[in-house]
């Protein structure tokens, strides 16, 4: 997000927003397969899944140009 606010074009920055909101979905991914596999126990893992949620929620408000996503769950059919 740094480096494309560095850039000092709206283009970029988003970009960069977009990357790293993706990186937060990667990283609940990963807790909840560690979770899943006994690497993490049920009660760290819904830590670490509480303060991935707050930093989407962060990066949600940076996205002007989508909807507010809450969770990296996909859409409902």
């Amino acid at each position: 997000v740094a480096e494309g606010y560095g850039r000092r074009t709206t283009a970029e920055y988003l970009r960069a927003v977009n990357i790293a909101y993706g990186s937060t979905c990667e990283l609940e991914t990963q807790v909840m397969l560690a979770a899943e596999l006994g690497y993490l126990s049920p009660e760290c893992a819904g830590e670490i899944r509480r303060g991935v949620g707050e930093v989407e929620r962060m990066l949600a408000a940076r996205r002007p140009s989508t909807r507010a996503i809450s969770t990296c769950e996909a859409p409902s059919a």
